[in-house]
């Protein structure tokens, strides 16, 4: 588990982090944030190289800040190449394994290849990898000795789409087994898939925590937008624009597009609608509960 108390980072005059406080557990998390929003800066922290200026940080219950043997426990995949470009990939992740001072160093980097399909180039040199290649031995490294906490960087950068497949399938099974997995990503589409728990952070606060889903729920200053086809969208567009918390509908070849203030009445309200009216309900999609969505109307507000 990593815990934030109140935590702030700051470079003379200026805050990259402002008094976070969160907890992340078993699972993948997705940490989401403009440019500059500082995420970096906490996740430099979380793996030990930055010391917080004002508050705690641990890491399965130890502080991150000089504590080498933190490490023992936790792996990290930068955003640049931090990789010696001369070795073999194989010969990168075994010496990642052998620092980590594995009983068995071969087997281990032989797993680890295995896990992230890098077996087949294992033998060539770095020098000549691709970049999603690249990504790809470097989450090998990471993962040699096993950790409890993974901390990735925009892994996904360079990945051909079944590249991208494989590594959030990976990552998705390792949440599983109950590691902690934290994902700094702008790509919000793959987050999206890998998780629907998310940290956001804006101007080095933390603007939101929790699934996005529920986030989005209690934006209740925004009406939310549904889609929705029925057998007669007439007669159930009349009967919708009667209801109180029913803001405006539109009747659009595809079917309505209904904003309400209130999702749960809503939802609950539509359905004795349909059989008051004798109308077929066929299709009810809540069209901007997407994780592209929220986090547009995070960083917007």
């Amino acid at each position: 588990m990593i815990e934030l108390r109140d935590v702030s980072c700051w470079y003379g005059n200026v805050v990259a982090v402002n008094g976070i406080s969160m907890t992340i557990g078993p699972g993948v998390t997705g940490l989401l944030g403009p440019n500059g929003a500082g995420k970096s800066t906490l996740l430099h922290m979380i793996s030990g190289f930055l010391e917080p200026s004002r508050g705690t940080l641990t890491v399965c219950g130890e502080p991150a800040w000089r504590n080498p043997g933190i490490y023992a426990k936790l792996g990290l995949v930068p955003e640049r190449d931090s990789v010696y470009q001369f070795l073999t990939g194989e010969e990168f992740v075994r010496s990642t394994a052998k620092l980590h001072k594995l009983p068995d160093p071969d087997a281990a980097t032989r797993n680890a290849l295995a896990m992230t399909e890098m077996a087949g180039a294992a033998d060539r040199k770095i020098s000549t990898y691709s970049k999603g290649m690249r990504q790809r031995i470097k989450v090998a490294a990471a993962l040699v000795h096993d950790p409890e906490v993974l901390l990735l960087d925009e892994p996904f950068n360079g990945m051909d789409p079944r590249q991208r497949l494989h590594m959030m399938e990976l990552l998705a099974k390792l949440g599983t087994a109950g590691r902690v997995v934290l994902v700094s990503s702008h790509i919000l589409e793959e987050v999206e898939r890998l998780s629907g728990t998310i940290q956001v952070l804006v101007a080095g606060r933390l603007a939101a925590s929790g699934d996005f889903r529920a986030i989005r729920r209690l934006m209740t200053a925004r009406p939310h937008l549904f889609t929705v086809r029925t057998s007669s969208d007439r007669v159930l567009a009349a009967a919708l624009i009667a209801e109180p918390f029913v803001s405006s509908v539109s009747i659009e070849p595809d079917g309505l597009r209904v904003h309400t203030t209130d999702f749960g009445a809503f939802c609950q309200r539509i359905a004795s609608l349909t059989r008051e009216h004798e109308v077929q309900l066929r299709e009810l999609i809540p069209s901007d509960e997407s994780l592209e969505s929220v986090f547009g109307y995070l960083i917007g507000g």
